[in-house]
């Protein structure tokens, strides 16, 4: 049964908003850790908690391949099996599937694909997606959508967005002719597509919304079109969901990707960028990114980003950090990761305070605007070792 999603107040077309789930009440706008396989890599369940985050998204395509859906089912479903008592999110695996370009073959009936572990032949439809998230027990599950390569004809991309359509109300069928298996309740959300064309997200909101779903996500963006592309897609995608339901942005972004689509209307996020960036030793700051392994950090006594409350910045040094990330210790793929986690989730509180103050546009405008001022010991471009890269408006998508 669908759980309370309700808005605590707007600013424009900004929302705060609270999402009830039967593992907790998620604060909207937020941001979804990345685990993809039942683990946010680098990051304990504890360490979690302790960075603010409130949901976490494993992807269903992975589990299923290892360990299987019915070893996370016998375990008592994806919290227990994984130590996570918070809210869950699985991808149906429909990006990941997209992405075996040379290994899937895509047919309305479904997809078969041969695993990228072992090369061996599976099928995903519609129906089995749906059955596998019941197993693995998310809060929430995603449908099996089609996300087209960019760029694509008009054809393509009509076929493709009547197929997305066709499989959600298969997967709505599913769903409600089914039951959740682990004694608590399940949302399921739709899925957007239509690439770049205006008209055929307009198309492909129009028919997901008919076919009803708990909440809707915007998928196929952030693929490799210009920033400012997507953003139009995300607005014409915002301008006609329901106002009385989530929004989720599938895979956005960096910090000012996010900001953005907040003022444009989305209510969740999900990128491996901070704990990816965090491994590869670099890490997000209210100045702009820091290249941690820069020899100009050799002797930084002070915090990654003064003022952060974080354990990492509490506890340690930049010159400590670069020592581990020079020396390749696992310690340092843990505090990095966390660092930017809870700047992430910072950044989110913040925004849903301003949105909640009537003050959004201004508070972000202020916000990019400090991403520019720059910090470190020295300031040189990006793809050289050491100082800062700057975060400039509008310009970077996530990857």
């Amino acid at each position: 049964m669908m759980k309370k999603f309700a808005l605590a107040g707007t600013d424009g077309a900004a929302r705060a908003g609270m999402l009830e789930t039967d593992h907790g009440v998620v604060e909207t706008p937020v941001f979804m850790p990345v685990g993809t396989q039942g683990t946010v890599k680098a990051v304990s369940p504890r360490s979690l908690v302790e960075t603010g985050t409130s949901i976490m998204l494993c992807n269903a395509y992975h589990l299923y391949l290892r360990p299987g859906a019915e070893i996370v089912a016998r375990a008592g479903g994806l919290h227990r099996f994984a130590g996570w008592e918070g809210p869950i999110l699985t991808d149906s695996g429909g990006f990941q599937v997209y992405s075996l370009s040379d290994l899937r073959t895509v047919s309305d009936e479904g997809v078969s694909f041969r695993s990228h572990l072992d090369g061996s032949l599976h099928i995903f439809t519609p129906e089995s997606v749906v059955d596998l998230q019941r197993s693995l027990g998310p809060d929430i599950i995603m449908v099996l959508d089609e996300c087209p390569a960019l760029p694509c004809d008009e054809e393509t991309l009509h076929e493709s967005v009547g197929r997305t359509h066709r499989w959600g109300e298969r997967s709505r069928e599913r769903f409600v002719e089914t039951e959740a298996l682990h004694g608590y309740g399940q949302m399921q959300f739709g899925i957007v597509q239509g690439g770049t064309s205006a008209e055929a997200r307009r198309q492909s909101v129009r028919g997901i919304m008919d076919i009803g779903f708990d909440g809707y996500a915007i998928g196929g963006l952030s693929v490799g079109e210009p920033a400012d592309l997507m953003y139009a897609m995300t607005g014409v995608c915002a301008e006609l969901l329901p106002q009385e339901q989530p929004r989720y942005l599938m895979g956005v972004g960096t910090p000012e990707n996010i900001l953005e689509a907040v003022r444009l209307g989305v209510d969740m996020f999900d990128c491996v960028l901070p704990t990816r960036n965090g491994r590869n030793a670099t890490l997000f700051t209210k100045s702009g990114k820091l290249h941690i392994r820069g020899a100009g950090f050799a002797d930084e006594f002070t915090p990654v980003d003064p003022g952060c409350t974080c354990y990492t910045c509490s506890t340690f040094s930049r010159a400590y950090l670069r020592h581990l990330a020079k020396a390749n210790e696992v310690l340092g793929l843990e505090l990095m990761s966390i660092h930017n986690l809870h700047f992430y989730h910072w950044l989110l509180r913040e925004a849903r305070a301003a949105i909640l103050q009537g003050t959004y546009i201004d508070w972000m405008d202020q916000q990019l605007a400090s991403f520019e001022v720059g910090d470190g010991p020295e300031e040189i471009s990006q793809g050289q070792e050491g100082g800062v890269e700057i975060l400039s408006h509008h310009s970077r998508r996530s990857s």
